[in-house]
């Protein structure tokens, strides 16, 4: 589990964030999302014992992270971007190095090392040399890295960042079968990594926690919105949507010619949908699909950010 208590990080005038605060617990797979400049690395970097926080603390397993580095240190896997390799090591004898590291007991270390490879598709790989590997087979080798020693919390930031499409849905397996258990923290700027990896999202804005929220319960919006296909022309239908209490209706593109599609947008507590279908009845038009739509990751982001940034620039 991670905690962090009103971590604040200053450079000189500069504050990069702001007494940010939240938990994240064991099993739970937690997206860390901004802008540019937002103080998502300088968060992770926090986290990791990388940089020390100008004010709060860091508890890594319930361990103070000032106080007991080693120890919550050795809780902790961490994959940057841009993985610090050794090239001229094999792969075998640098998991061997980051196992020593992590203080795995000498003679477990060959058979710690052949199961990490194990997970992480890499034991065919053992013998190569690292320089001569790809840059999909090098991103491994760096989540293999943050895996010695079964840190009990795996960060990882941008750990896709520059994979090709057939390589990141297999580091996205892989990374989802190695969350079962852990406190996984995901750092990324592809949303769509965060959606099908993560079930909580944290956007910070400006240093700041813009939006803490279960990524299901952000999507929905917490009123309902309903997405209608009903036989019949918009001329007709939409008039008739439009008149019906505590409902915006948005018009959206038909799948087909007679068929009228709509965004129901409904005011929170409202459940429109016996009066939707008697209205319906009565115009003679069947309602060929009533299902909930959610929004997308990346509308919740733009619209949490241009709200925050909107507050932040009033005088």
């Amino acid at each position: 589990m991670v905690t962090l208590s009103g971590v604040t990080k200053r450079y000189g005038e500069k504050t990069a964030v702001e007494n940010l605060n939240f938990t994240v617990k064991q099993g739970q797979v937690l997206g860390l999302l901004g802008v540019n400049g937002a103080g998502k690395t300088t968060t992770l970097s926090i986290l990791t014992g990388y940089l020390a926080p100008t004010a709060g603390t860091v508890r890594i397993g319930g361990v103070d992270l000032m106080a007991e580095p080693r120890q919550a240190k050795r809780q902790i896997g961490y994959l940057p971007e841009v993985p610090p390799l050794y090239d001229e090591m094999t792969v075998r004898a640098a998991l061997a190095f980051a196992c020593e590291l992590k203080l795995v007991v000498s003679a477990d270390i060959p058979g710690h090392v052949n199961e990490i490879a194990q997970k992480t598709g890499l034991h065919d790989m053992l013998g190569r040399r690292i320089g001569n590997l790809s840059h999909g087979y090098r991103q491994r080798v760096g989540l293999a890295q943050a895996l010695c020693g079964e840190p009990e919390v795996l960060v990882l930031d941008e750990p896709t960042a520059g994979l090709d499409p057939r390589q990141t849905a297999g580091f996205r397996q892989t990374v989802r079968e190695l969350a079962q258990g852990r406190t996984v923290i995901f750092s990324s700027h592809i949303l769509g990594e965060v959606q099908a990896l993560c079930d909580r999202v944290i956007i910070l804005h400006h240093g700041r926690i813009a939006c803490d929220s279960d990524l299901k319960r952000l999507r929905s919006g917490g009123a309902l919105r309903l997405r209608l296909d009903a036989l019949g022309s918009e001329q007709k239908l939409l008039p008739a949507l439009q008149k019906m209490e505590g409902v915006s209706v948005t018009a959206l593109p038909s799948p087909e010619k007679g068929v009228t599609s709509a965004l129901l947008e409904c005011a929170e507590g409202q459940r429109p949908e016996m009066r939707l279908n008697a209205l319906l009845r009565s115009l003679d038009a069947p309602i060929l699909r009533l299902a909930e739509a959610e929004s997308s990751l990346e509308e919740i982001f733009l619209r949490v950010t241009s709200e925050e940034g909107a507050e932040a620039d009033k005088p």
